[in-house]
């Protein structure tokens, strides 16, 4: 009779999804500003036994990627809540720094995890401009200030330059990671800061993940089969959830070129 009477668990749910930035008008991706006050109400849910988080990206920004990792661990000490992370279809290069704000993470075992790398791609069309009979004029001031400019020969010096830059932001990523996985860390079999990425069933075994298993199974065996799960999530516009419906053929096959463009992508 007094089980009736019980109150029952509830654990916020963030749902964070897609490529993280600002990757178009219409066409929702993740960001800081657009998520801050959503993790500010999932912690401030009173007596709370946890905050779940499910990510669901390839990666993106790397500046979006540390702010939403750190305003998560901010909340999680302010608040002194455990936060358990879930992955999906992936957690790659900068959704996977997000998931590093977990004190556990769970994944598919067919989730595709980790790339902890850093990467810049272009193209050259310095011969292409030639044939056609274009004639390239950049005026700068400033004299690196055309850095990487595609229509231009490549400069050992630029290149360097860049080298630089992405051995900073690659620095940083392995920073979050051990700081965050520290011990569980496998090293053995593998170079995990090599951009590689592995299913959910290796991340495991390698210790970026800390089990299999989905939000709703990992969550009632922990807490119980009554625990509500409330989900905290970021909604759509009228607009554009009208133009969305028109084009979802056009944006799916736009989200496969996009996210093997960045699949190993943590910045740039």
């Amino acid at each position: 009779m007094f089980s009736l009477f019980k109150k029952k668990k509830i654990i916020p749910h963030i749902k964070l999804s897609g490529v993280i930035g600002n990757v178009g008008k219409f066409k929702q991706g993740i960001d800081f500003a657009g998520q801050e006050e959503i993790i500010k109400k999932a912690f401030e849910l009173k007596k709370s036994p946890c905050v779940a988080v499910t990510i669901n990206s390839p990666g993106g920004s790397p500046v979006q990627s540390h702010l939403i990792y750190k305003f998560i661990r901010y909340q999680a000490k302010k608040n002194k809540t455990k936060v358990i992370v879930f992955a999906e279809d992936v957690a790659a290069s900068g959704g996977y720094l997000i998931a590093c704000a977990g004190d556990e993470i769970y994944a598919n075992s067919s989730s595709i995890i980790g790339s902890i790398g850093v990467i810049y791609s272009s193209f050259g069309f310095t011969e292409l401009i030639k044939k056609v009979g274009v004639e390239r004029r950049v005026h700068t001031a400033g004299k690196n200030k055309s850095t990487l400019d595609p229509f231009m020969e490549e400069k050992t010096e630029d290149i360097e330059r860049l080298k630089k830059i992405q051995l900073d932001l690659h620095k940083d990523f392995i920073n979050v990671v051990e700081e965050s996985r520290g011990i569980k860390l496998n090293k053995n079999d593998v170079e995990l800061f090599s951009g590689e990425f592995w299913s959910g069933s290796k991340a495991k075994e390698l210790g970026l993940i800390d089990g299999i298993g989905d939000a709703n199974e990992v969550l009632r065996n922990k807490y119980g089969e009554d625990v509500v799960i409330k989900k905290f999530e970021k909604s759509k516009s009228w607009l554009s959830k009208k133009l969305s419906s028109s084009t979802d053929q056009i944006d799916q096959f736009a989200n496969i070129v996009e996210e093997r463009s960045i699949w190993q992508r943590y910045g740039f």
